[in-house]
């Protein structure tokens, strides 16, 4: 078994997240352990040696089959990779920003876009018409300049934005809260929203790119918002903030943003800006 062969077989281990996944390859790199001699690694190995914690996983992962993963097939054919935090090409920008990480990343479409000048528009839930309209326009602004957007697909704060790019048939970077195979449909030539689709067909992965810490077939589960949301962030170079709700996540990635010297720009729609101005942020009038 190969290396990527034996990240995605880690990946796919249920009770398995990125973090262990990270762990256990480190680890490996460490004392020189091959996927197959880590096959044959007792549970009590498993908790001691490569600390993973929980007695249910490391007694899964002991007892799992050393053939590769019946998805590794599938998953190539249509184009879909993925990179840990232990590979070389883990996209810095992330790591600057963020202290924890995603372990494991799916892409899915134009990989070359991780080097791109981006920028983000976000903005706290249940915006106001006049925010959304602001949100459209600093888009377009972006994407003008040559930027490139990241965003999600399923707020309407991320969909005003996610929707601009196609008018000028210029790239995304889209950021999930699941699996691609829900978001795109089952051979991945969706687009991942109504309004999309009045814009484009499907989905175009020479053009765009998918990103998700999620494993592909992966649904939606609650906590998964403030992970894409942070992957988000860490991805643009830029941050553009609309809306602001005090003490809120979006306010902690404007924050965060300042900290690792990110340009932030705030709206004054947010009740909170004078604020942000304070700590270095620029306001948007």
């Amino acid at each position: 078994m190969t290396r990527r062969e034996f990240t995605l077989w880690l990946a796919m281990t249920p009770g398995v997240g990125g973090r262990t996944v990270t762990r256990i390859l480190a680890r490996c790199d460490l004392l020189s352990i091959s996927p197959d001699q880590f096959f044959g690694l007792s549970a009590e190995s498993l908790t001691e040696e490569f600390g993973v914690s929980n007695r249910g996983v490391a007694a899964r992962l002991a007892s799992q089959s050393r053939q590769q993963d019946p998805n590794l097939d599938r998953l190539t054919a249509v184009g879909i990779n993925w990179v840990t935090l232990t590979d070389a090409h883990y996209p810095e920008r992330i790591e600057q920003f963020d202290a924890d990480p995603p372990g494991v990343l799916f892409t899915y479409g134009n990989q070359s876009l991780l080097g791109a000048k981006t920028f983000a528009a976000m903005s706290s839930r249940n915006s106001m018409p006049a925010s959304l309209e602001l949100i459209e326009k600093l888009t377009e602004d972006g994407v003008l300049e040559g930027e490139v957007l990241v965003s999600g697909h399923d707020t309407p704060e991320y969909q005003r934005a996610a929707v601009a790019p196609l008018r000028w048939g210029a790239p995304r970077i889209l950021c999930l809260d699941r699996g691609f195979y829900e978001a795109l449909g089952e051979n991945l030539t969706e687009e991942p929203f109504r309004a999309a689709r009045l814009w484009r067909y499907q989905f175009d992965p020479n053009t765009d790119l998918v990103v998700s810490p999620f494993r592909p077939m992966a649904g939606f589960a609650g906590i998964n918002n403030k992970v894409r949301d942070r992957l988000i962030a860490s991805l643009a170079l830029r941050l553009d903030f609309v809306e602001i709700s005090a003490g809120g996540n979006m306010e902690k990635l404007a924050l965060q943003g300042l900290k690792c010297g990110r340009p932030v720009r705030v709206s004054d729609r947010s009740l909170n800006y004078r604020v942000m101005r304070e700590r270095g942020a620029e306001v948007i009038p």
